[in-house]
């Protein structure tokens, strides 16, 4: 499958890369990393980036700019994105061959080339292992991409704390700490906090309740949200603010955004994906998202992570 991603990369002269909407470091990791590679590798071709940019996370880079014209005899890859209602910019369709690359469930298998592996922590330690297998085309990882990728491998293993967080990954990220990045200024911005996020970090920990002593909830409104200045994006900055309640098994943050609550869901042993594919929503077993329209649906949500915990 990687041999056939080189290939048709090869063949095309412009190369456009997407991934999933309110992007986190692997999003943008695998996005950026897997951009700095092909430039390097054939810096004749035109590659872009595209989608909406993320101030907390712009220290990765920026997004590109481009008219329609530009999909036209483009190849397009999609990365970190497991369905097509989460892609970043619509405009995904309009290339001329398009690759999924994802670390995700494959719950829909859309594009004309499909490399899904859930045995990865992340897509950025996939483009780790697509540039390892491309060494003999001329790929090689350079301080850039080496940053891009650690930050992507980094955020989705939760510092290498998360139980996704293989031998194999380790591996991996030991290729990119070779590389000559700053990794103290890295760590620096990835967790540095403005003060509204700090005054509502401290809200959160005062607010959140615990149900049996098993599931944290904590459930943000609009009207909260405004008062602290932080959008519904900002705030997932803060998801795992109590994670670590002795006893603790799974905890969700509701966030009210415009008529949608988004729900972000974590676990340290039940399953909770399956849950979220019953709201509008998937992920991996253990960190998973969903969407629900009225908190009465979010008390639902709640007490199928109580019962989960129980099983």
């Amino acid at each position: 499958m990687i041999n056939e991603i080189h290939e048709k990369i090869e063949e095309y002269e412009t190369v456009i890369i997407h991934r999933h909407e309110r992007p986190d470091p692997d999003a943008l990791g695998s996005q950026m990393g897997l951009a700095e590679l092909i430039k390097q590798c054939y810096p004749e071709k035109t590659v872009y980036v595209v989608g909406e940019e993320e101030e907390s996370l712009a220290f990765l880079g920026q997004m590109d700019e481009i008219p329609d014209c530009e999909y036209d005899q483009s190849l397009v890859i999609v990365c970190d994105t497991a369905n097509t209602a989460r892609i970043d910019d619509k405009r995904y369709e309009k290339g001329d061959f398009l690759i999924k690359i994802d670390h995700h469930p494959n719950e829909e298998p859309y594009g004309d080339l499909v490399w899904v592996d859930t045995s990865f922590s992340s897509t950025s330690e996939m483009i780790v292992e697509f540039a390892e297998q491309g060494k003999e085309k001329g790929y090689k990882i350079n301080s850039q991409s080496a940053l891009l990728l650690y930050a992507g491998i980094v955020g989705d293993t939760g510092r290498f704390r998360y139980t996704n967080t293989t031998a194999q990954t380790l591996q991996r990220a030991s290729i990119l700490v070779k590389q000559t990045f700053d990794q103290n200024a890295f760590y620096s911005n990835l967790h540095k906090k403005e003060l509204k996020m700090t005054r509502l970090q401290g809200y959160v920990l005062q607010h959140f309740s615990i149900i049996n002593g098993q599931v944290g909830v904590m459930k943000l409104s609009k009207e909260e949200l405004d008062r602290f200045d932080v959008t519904s994006n900002e705030s997932s900055q803060l998801v795992n603010s109590f994670s670590d309640v002795e006893g603790l098994k799974v905890w969700v943050f509701f966030v009210e955004d415009g008529e949608k609550i988004r729900v972000r869901l974590r676990s340290k042993g039940p399953v909770i994906n399956t849950i979220a594919a019953e709201h509008n929503g998937g992920g991996h077993p253990m960190a998973a998202g969903a969407t629900a329209y009225s908190w009465d649906e979010t008390d639902q949500i709640v007490a199928k992570l109580v019962a989960a915990c129980d099983i």
